[in-house]
């Protein structure tokens, strides 16, 4: 493999030039050999970066030059570990797994979500040699990001107090039942919930207006409704509980992916989930044809989560 070399030599005096230059080679991530001494692997995009730094050392009355080298076998197998990004993605997983979806603040939210993404992306741009951390930690923004903007662009609603009430299904046939339109990730899985194990006739109301509620309907995933957030639970996991579902081993790892989607978490489907998901809701016509063919991907999971973990 070939590698550049850059040498550099700036002017005792101008200390602000050799901070500047030193911190662009950081940000570059470069490795450095010796003072002085800076290596990159030989790419195209490395060649560029390495003059922009060597323009700079020559206004600052600096001299640089940028030498191809090609490592011997030993070298080969030494160099990568210089640009090790370990210690970086496992720092920012860390900070991740602090951020809360569901911060009061909403306008802090979304910031502090963005300086996460520049500072994976600022990562992700040095990890020459990709990491196999780099694949999860996107996985896990893309959920991050997913979990904001269902937040902020269907209005979550408000987590109540305590457990949810342990319920007989023979009770709740043939209902209607009402929530949010516009359906995402909670509302559609909790919808076809009701509809594959609760009440298979149920009759569904997507409401433009809450206010507008039949009080014949029971309401799901909203503020006052009947089936809400409950404590720790999303409404989908609200209502495994209170049907007496939650034994179902492939209903709770569906439950992990709609928390995970809905208020944040580590479901390793949901960003996958989530990407299909944003293609069918663009094409749906309407939340009838959401909830059908949405539904038929919440079969297929619960079918692949039904097979044992060796099955193909």
């Amino acid at each position: 493999m070939n590698w550049l070399l850059l040498i550099i030599s700036l002017p005792t005096e101008n200390a602000t030039a050799r901070m500047r230059i030193w911190r662009a080679l950081k940000t570059l991530g470069c490795a450095s050999l010796r003072d002085g001494v800076w290596l990159l692997p030989s790419r195209p995009d490395t060649h560029a970066r390495f003059d922009g730094i060597t323009e700079d050392t020559h206004k600052s009355g600096g001299e640089a030059w940028v030498l191809a080298l090609q490592a011997d076998a030993q070298q080969a197998d030494s160099f990568p570990a210089l640009f090790d990004r370990s210690a970086e993605y496992t720092a920012w997983l860390e900070e991740l797994a602090q951020f809360d979806p569901l911060a009061a603040d909403i306008a802090a939210t979304r910031k502090q979500l963005k300086g996460l993404g520049k500072r994976l992306a600022a990562i992700t741009d040095t990890d020459y040699f990709p990491h196999p951390l780099q694949i999860p930690a996107r996985e896990r923004l893309h959920t991050a990001e997913a979990a904001v903007r269902g937040r902020t662009v269907s209005a979550e609603p408000t987590s109540q107090q305590g457990e949810p009430e342990r319920l007989d299904k023979a009770n709740f046939q043939g209902k209607s039942w009402a929530t949010r339109r516009d359906l995402w990730v909670d509302r559609l899985a909790s919808a076809w919930l009701i509809h594959r194990f609760i009440d298979p006739v149920a009759q569904f109301l997507w409401l433009e207006d809450l206010n507008t509620c039949p009080p014949e309907a029971l309401g799901f995933d909203f503020d006052g409704a009947h089936f809400t957030h409950t404590g720790r639970y999303v409404t989908f996991e609200t209502l495994l509980h209170s049907f007496g579902l939650a034994q179902d081993t492939a209903l709770q790892r569906l439950a992990h992916l709609v928390h995970t989607l809905d208020v944040g978490g580590n479901a390793p489907e949901a960003a996958g989930f989530a990407v299909l998901l944003k293609g069918l809701k663009h094409r749906s016509p309407n939340d009838d044809v959401l909830l059908a063919e949405g539904g038929q991907l919440l079969d297929d999971l619960y079918c692949a989560f039904s097979l044992p973990e060796d099955s193909l």
